[in-house]
């Protein structure tokens, strides 16, 4: 039997199975029960939290013929040609590869004929920012006064780059970024129904690494489920990921602190020599630098890391050795190695001259001036 990617297999069906926007999912669902539908949508948000599953399950519902509140029954006739992918009613089309006036004339004709067994007729568009601007003033007329058996749900990751004037004719809906907690137990769901064994701590980075999106985390727990043998670990995730240790972030940074030279070479040479992505390495260190930060400055810092006791005390401890300028300091000069890191030549040697820049305590701008 063909794999079947989890993204794709556990998509959710109606309102009540998606995760993390009960704001939409609810105004959505008001409308449907009070037969309030607008004519025209945009669901923007970042990539893999919804817009697209929330925009079907939305078609279904406004065509269901016995909706639970304002949610699809998934038993009626309609529901169950519309979950048909090929249906007629529902027409999802990607403005990345359909984005010329032709292809949105196109759309100007058929939108002139009625949906074939259902109320509405739903055309899902989708990274409609990539259109051309005669496309969206071909598109204009047509989504100011369609049909009323015609509604137009338009997606994308960047609503900025829409023109006013198609702004102005929707209803706009803001996605947000899924929690960690959501989704650790989206994963605990998915893998209890794969029968799939796995530690607490293991889902929790991959929520982390999935930074909100629901799709991405779902990719990534398929590829630690190819890469582990029986029961998801800790350990397994860290490598799939390329993640670092915590415990090794630890010691990294008491050495920065003692300004253990010999000791901060030997480590980088030990990763580098273990394949470690230095890459990765250093956005760890940036990300490690900014949760010490937050252990040093907030109140309830845990109420914002949402990390495991043992791991929030002994962040916490190492706070304890850093003042807040230099976990700033710390920050500045990671973060912006990242980029320098995609072109360098040699990873290994920018690496260890951040490192020993940190130790000296000399501004970057400061040494390039000089």
């Amino acid at each position: 039997m063909e794999h079947l990617a989890l993204y794709r297999k556990y998509r959710p069906k109606t309102f009540n199975e998606v995760i993390g926007q009960e704001h939409i999912t609810k105004a959505l669902q008001h409308q449907v029960m009070l037969d309030k539908i607008s004519h025209a949508y945009l669901f923007t948000g970042s990539r893999g939290i919804g817009k697209t599953s929330i925009a079907r399950i939305f078609a279904k519902a406004v065509n269901c013929q016995n909706n639970q509140n304002g949610s699809p029954c998934g038993e009626c006739e309609a529901c169950k040609r519309l979950e048909k992918e090929n249906d007629i009613n529902i027409i999802e089309i990607d403005a990345a590869s359909n984005n010329r006036v032709d292809d949105v004339r196109e759309i100007r004709e058929k939108v002139k004929f009625l949906p074939v067994g259902t109320k509405y007729k739903v055309y899902i568009i989708d990274e409609v920012h990539m259109l051309t601007d005669s496309a969206f003033n071909a598109l204009l007329k047509t989504l100011e006064e369609p049909p009323s058996h015609v509604i137009f749900i338009l997606a994308t990751t960047e609503a900025h780059k829409l023109p006013a004037t198609i702004l102005s004719r929707c209803v706009r809906f803001d996605f947000r970024l899924v929690g960690i907690d959501d989704l650790t137990r989206l994963l605990e769901n998915v893998l209890d129904k794969e029968n799939i064994s796995y530690d607490s701590e293991a889902l929790r980075l991959i929520a982390i690494a999935g930074e909100g999106s629901v799709r991405d985390t779902l990719s990534i727990a398929d590829c630690v489920v190819a890469y582990c043998d029986g029961k998801i670990t800790k350990e397994s995730v860290q490598k799939v990921l390329g993640s670092t240790d915590q415990e090794l972030l630890v010691n990294f940074f008491d050495k920065l602190g003692q300004k253990d030279i010999g000791g901060i070479l030997e480590e980088i040479n030990r990763l580098d020599r273990n394949g470690k992505n230095l890459s990765v390495f250093v956005k760890d260190l940036s990300k490690h630098a900014r949760n010490l930060l937050i252990c040093k400055s907030c109140k309830n810092p845990n109420e914002i890391l949402a990390l495991p006791d043992d791991a929030f005390n002994m962040l916490e401890e190492q706070a304890g050795n850093f003042d807040e300028k230099k976990l700033i300091y710390f920050m500045q000069v990671f973060a912006s190695a990242e980029n320098e890191l995609r072109y360098s030549l040699s990873p290994r040697l920018l690496i260890e001259t951040l490192a020993l820049t940190v130790i000296n305590g000399e501004n970057v701008e400061d040494s390039k001036k000089n």
